[in-house]
């Protein structure tokens, strides 16, 4: 991962971002080689640069987090997320959706809801039950009724006993 400070001081460095050190840092060759032949766009790209290196270094973590192992500095081939505060997060080895679903089943006895789904899978409701829905229409789960008249999926082949269900 890249780092701000470590950005900052390149810029620095590079005599106030006049040589582009900080962009060949953030994987920006080009735009590192145009600085450093320009001076930082004759002083106006090493300004501009000052303001937006925070940003600048993450977005590079977030290509970097994309494409992974990107110029020598990647850390494996990563998933992320982007959320709906403007941030993007990085999360480890993805696994799908529907892996998650079937370990999920496993661990609950084959009877599971969309809740469950998407607080393991850290998915939105409205995905968790679309995955689901998918899984029904396919025929791999099925749609149940508890006594209680609670609304839960099922893996049939992942079920300890089918007593407390009612046929919907």
């Amino acid at each position: 991962m890249y780092n701000v400070g470590v950005a900052y001081l390149l810029w620095f460095l590079s005599g106030f971002g006049a040589l582009g050190l900080h962009r060949y840092y953030l994987g920006k060759i080009p735009t590192g080689v145009l600085w450093t032949c320009t001076f930082g766009l004759f002083g106006v790209g090493s300004i501009y640069d000052f303001f937006t290196l925070s940003g600048q270094v993450r977005e590079a973590n977030i290509r970097n987090a994309i494409y992974g192992n990107m110029n020598g500095r990647g850390y494996g081939r990563q998933n992320w997320r982007y959320a709906g505060d403007g941030q993007a997060r990085v999360i480890g080895k993805k696994e799908s959706v529907e892996r998650i679903i079937l370990k999920l089943a496993k661990e609950k006895g084959g009877i599971l809801s969309a809740a469950d789904v998407a607080l393991e899978a850290d998915i939105p409701l409205e995905e968790a039950k679309r995955d689901l829905d998918a899984m029904v229409s396919k025929g791999f789960a099925e749609l149940r009724v508890r006594k209680s008249g609670t609304l839960v999926y099922t893996i049939p082949e992942l079920m300890n006993s089918d007593d407390p269900l009612e046929s919907l």
